[in-house]
């Protein structure tokens, strides 16, 4: 069996990587960056091109700019919604037995701070839940052709991979750095936004858990629990021996984008999965 990962480099296909090494399938990785294959993913011709030459078992779409700033609506654009076409076509084409995930967001929903379920509805509040939204639709409809096309809704999930210009990886070597004697002060927006703090390489098994039946289509992936970003930066500090409120100022005039981000995984919960690590476990993995 073989599988192609686009977006090998990020922290979600390092983790992929491992579980399909574990499993023993050989992957192609795609990636604008590292040692991986530079497919563009924008260009038909170039997918088209890598799935008929290893009719892969699997194709995982984990590839998407980092940020949902408007700024990056060309790049988001291409890699989310043309991106998807292109893959689901040439599987089409080339490949009709593969099992194609898309990643999806818990931010292309409509969200009432209160659990986010698969069978919620949309809401394009940003370009970036534009393009996540488009993808989803195209999956629909090539499911409808006969393909197995399966979307897995994200939600906030970290790990020591994380950049550097993630919250939560800020937050957490600031807090070193600090322990180490910088005397530097973290500036933060809004501490008492709710998210959840899953672990990616737990998503990672979500995600191969829901693309290995054929029951379930779509689900929400994510932990259910939510934490304030104040208890995160307690829990980093604690780790560190520091009293957080030392060391934290407010950012002033910002506006969080949501109150609270969190999923419905029952769905997922259904298919035997759960997240093995803790909010608690996370910090400390991010901290060492």
């Amino acid at each position: 069996m073989t599988a192609i990962i686009f977006g090998a480099s990020g922290q979600d296909g390092h983790y992929l990587s491992r579980l399909l090494d574990e499993a023993k399938i050989e992957w192609i990785g795609v990636s604008r960056s590292g040692n991986h294959f530079n497919t563009n993913i924008a260009d038909y011709e170039e997918v088209a091109k890598l799935v008929s030459k290893y009719h892969p078992t699997y194709i995982f779409h984990l590839a998407a700019s980092s940020t949902t700033s408007h700024s990056a609506w060309k790049e988001n654009h291409e890699t989310i919604s043309t991106g998807s076409l292109n893959i689901l076509e040439a599987a089409k084409e080339f490949s009709p037995s593969t099992r194609v995930f898309l990643a999806g967001s818990g931010l292309q929903f409509q969200n009432n701070n209160q659990p986010i379920k698969e069978s919620d509805p949309f809401e394009p509040k940003s370009i970036y839940a534009v393009a996540r939204i488009q993808s989803v639709y195209t999956a629909r409809y090539y499911r409808t052709l006969g393909l197995k096309v399966y979307v897995g809704y994200l939600f906030h999930h970290d790990s020591p991979l994380r950049t550097d210009d993630h919250v939560n990886k800020k937050i957490a070597d600031t807090a070193k750095r600090i322990a180490k004697g910088s005397r530097e002060t973290l500036a933060i927006g809004d501490l008492s936004v709710r998210k959840e703090y899953a672990f990616a390489g737990d998503i990672v098994t979500a995600i191969w858990k829901l693309v290995n039946q054929d029951k379930v289509w779509e689900a929400t992936i994510g932990t259910g629990k939510t934490y304030t970003i104040e208890e995160w930066v307690s829990c980093c500090f604690l780790l560190c021996g520091l009293n957080w409120k030392e060391h934290v100022e407010s950012l002033p005039n910002f506006t969080a984008e949501y109150e609270m981000l969190v999923s419905d995984p029952s769905t997922i919960f259904s298919l035997g999965w759960r997240p093995a690590v803790s909010m608690e476990e996370l910090a400390k993995m991010m901290m060492s």
